[in-house]
């Protein structure tokens, strides 16, 4: 048989690997990563949907997220559970979905130790670890663990590895990564220990070395153990990657792991949490170099994760001999299909991830089910994982060429209607074109170029200048209309004096005014807008003061996105001013009113005030058609001005039922 382009061009990528027992068909992963898509702590039909549709896409192996042996040290109610039989059912189903597909599955053995960020009771949890060395993150001050528990947790390790190999699993891996248990026992600066398991090198390595010998003795040889572990924790009091080399070099030794796989970053402390998802704006492949390291000197295969999110770079990186096999999860998140797009050599047509960090942990995060900004299928595939053939074609109209109207065409091209779109300017892409340009953003630009590949490739006709009237709607005699026309900034009643000088952001960030030398951004949703243009203009010497609304910039967006760009945003000197609500504006200063307290608040000697105060939705074709149509839809901001995820996910369900 031959060879297929793919093959031939990621020879390295697309080859098997061998792990302890168990072969792999590639070297590409979705490592372990929280959903939200449990059923409760149990493994139930959505979750194994989700992973069902990433081993039918090619991927090589699936580690499924984090689950429990210690129901004690449970941080949350969809956390999975392996620390009882009752989990074994649903491990089973999943095993047997994923391997229907020639993928392999391991599951991730989980105990947060100090870092635990919740409770099932909705307040603070117990927290037990080595010693009790604070989580800043999470302000826990945990319970040392008497050595008594020590050994129990030890047993439960395996007990639970035992249950993964009852339910027909290939492996497990054994978090200790991001600061968790594992990590607490090998650090010396969190394990302050007098006894077996404290002190020196060989005994903080005590713990980690005996739940690999239980789990073995109780799942077998011929069961895959591996660790996760965090090459660089990024942190005061974290793990260092000379560490980390010490650590995995000495369990190599004792022939109890089958891999070792490699991440970056802590969830004890903000600065290390950064890289535990990182965003777009953050060097790809970040574990590379300590993964490198540790591979010359242990034989067991050396994974990898952290925004390896290219076919390319993972051939490379394997090529190279710095890794072994290359988790892409969030690149299986935006696209399922990725692995077997590879094989056919058909890169083009790859979703690839732009690393915003919105749809994917953003959602987890606020303990909603995983999904992503421009493939909202992912999450979701129960219900619209297969594209289902429109019963009667019909000729339809999208109006708005921004992310909404071009998902909406495409899943509507795509059951086989006649579809054209219609964008007022010379590009489509709506307000992706203007995120793209601000400092760190270029990514985000993927969102269009990824929309628009869609569309195409459904048969979606696109017409660019050309303004769409009531009159041309009517006279098209579509048997349906989407209307995706957006929106505009948003300029709020102020107290104006003749003079001032005042732009919106869309005016900042395609530089159409010049401004002058200190500038003030009144912020009003506290997101990337006000973010990127303070970064923009600081960058560019200007002094800067960010007044925003809330208590932070970008609170309203996911907490690593927001976290790196505060840490750009101190090091540029950027003044914040934080519950300041615009109230007006004179020649050379700006007047606020505080959001709490209704105080004033003065900001003076000020050249330009820009205006990042949201958006007004653009109604007025909507308003015309009202009435006229049998068929109309309206998504995205002109139906009311949010984010592109939103947007994105109304043109997927419009488009499903057109």
């Amino acid at each position: 048989m031959s060879r297929s382009a793919g093959q031939t061009r990621f020879p390295h990528l697309l080859s098997p690997l061998r792990i302890g027992s168990v072969e792999v068909r590639n070297r590409i992963f979705s490592s372990g990563h929280e959903t939200c898509l449990s059923d409760g702590p149990k493994i139930g039909a959505d979750l194994i949907a989700y992973h069902e549709a990433r081993a039918k896409g090619g991927a090589g192996l699936i580690i499924c997220e984090i689950g429990l042996i210690d129901e004690r040290a449970r941080p949350g109610s969809t956390v999975l559970s392996a620390a009882s039989d009752d989990c074994i059912a649903g491990y089973s189903r999943l095993a047997q979905a994923v391997h229907s597909h020639g993928a392999k599955l391991f599951a991730q053995m989980f105990h947060p130790g100090r870092d635990s960020w919740g409770s099932v009771h909705g307040g603070a949890g117990l927290a037990f670890a080595p010693s009790p060395a604070p989580n800043e993150r999470f302000r826990v001050i945990p319970r040392a663990m008497p050595a008594s528990m020590v050994w129990e947790v030890i047993s439960l390790y395996g007990d639970a590895a035992a249950r993964m190999k009852r339910a027909g699993l290939d492996g497990v891996e054994i978090v200790a990564s991001h600061g968790f248990l594992p990590a607490q026992f090998m650090n010396e600066r969190t394990n302050w220990r007098s006894d077996e398991f404290g002190g020196s090198f060989a005994n903080r390595l005590r713990f980690i070395r005996e739940v690999a010998l239980d789990m073995r003795r109780k799942a077998g040889d011929d069961f895959v153990i591996g660790m996760r572990i965090s090459g660089d924790e990024l942190s005061d009091d974290g793990l260092e990657p000379r560490d980390v080399v010490s650590i995995c070099s000495a369990l190599d030794g004792d022939n109890l792991l089958d891999f070792y796989h490699l991440v970056m970053g802590t969830m004890s402390q903000l600065r290390g949490s950064q890289a535990v998802v990182p965003p777009m704006d953050t060097a790809l492949a970040q574990p590379a170099a300590v993964a490198s390291a540790i591979r010359k000197k242990v034989k067991r295969p050396v994974f990898a994760a952290g925004r390896i999110n290219h076919a390319v770079l993972a051939e490379e990186l394997i090529a190279s001999g710095q890794l072994d096999m290359c988790a892409m999860t969030r690149s299986l998140i935006s696209d399922p299909e990725f692995p077997k797009k590879v094989l056919a050599d058909r890169l083009d047509d790859i979703r690839l991830c732009i690393g915003c960090n919105q749809a994917c942990i953003g959602r987890v995060h606020n303990g909603q089910s995983v999904s992503c900004i421009q493939f909202p299928e992912s999450g979701r595939e129960l219900k619209y994982g297969t594209i289902k053939q429109a019963t009667q074609k019909k000729t339809i109209a999208v109006v708005g060429g921004g992310p909404a109207g071009l998902k909406a065409a495409a899943i509507a091209a795509a059951r086989g209607h006649d579809v054209t779109l219609f964008e007022k300017a010379a590009r489509v892409g709506g307000q992706g074109l203007l995120a793209q340009r601000l400092p760190g953003r270029s990514e985000f630009g993927g969102l269009v170029t990824n929309l628009e590949h869609e569309a195409k490739l459904a048969g979606v006709r696109i017409r660019t200048r050309t303004v769409v009237t009531s009159e041309m709607v009517m006279n098209l005699h579509t048997q349906a209309v989407v209307l995706a026309t957006g929106a505009k900034p948003r300029y709020p009643q102020l107290e104006m004096i003749e003079g001032a000088p005042i732009i919106d952001a869309w005016q900042a960030i395609r530089d159409e005014v010049n401004v002058g030398t200190r500038i003030v951004i009144a912020d009003w949703r506290c997101d990337w807008i006000g973010l990127g243009l303070a970064e923009k203009y600081a960058q560019a010497g200007h002094h800067v003061r960010l007044a925003v609304t809330g208590g932070e910039p970008g609170q309203a967006i996911q907490s690593y996105v927001r976290n790196h760009s505060l840490a750009k945003l101190h090091k540029l000197g950027v003044e914040i001013v934080p519950y300041a609500r615009v109230i007006g504006a004179d020649s050379d200063s700006v007047y606020f009113e505080h959001a709490l307290s209704g105080d004033a608040i003065i900001c003076e000697d000020v050249n330009t005030l820009i205006l990042a105060q949201g958006h007004s939705a653009d109604t007025e074709l909507e308003e015309q058609l009202r009435g006229s149509l049998e068929e109309l839809h309206v998504i995205g901001d002109c139906l009311s001005p949010r984010t592109a995820e939103e947007a994105v996910r109304e043109g997927l369900e419009v488009g499903s039922i057109v």
